[in-house]
């Protein structure tokens, strides 16, 4: 396996449009792991005071 800065140093000869393919492909990676990151924290009851918080407000109205 390379090594980051391997791999960094890749990174930096891609052309143009390879590039901006990775990055696209990378934000796609990125966005996945925090939708699955946030469904297992919605799931486990980690997010729950942040209904708590928007029910005392609606409640204070």
């Amino acid at each position: 396996m390379l090594a980051l800065k391997e791999i960094e140093k890749e990174i930096l000869t891609l052309p143009k449009k390879d590039y901006s393919n990775l990055r696209n492909w990378f934000y796609s990676q990125d966005s996945e792991k925090w939708d699955d990151q946030i469904k297992q924290d919605s799931e486990s009851g980690k997010l729950d005071f942040l209904i708590n918080e928007a029910l005392s407000e609606k409640n204070k109205n």
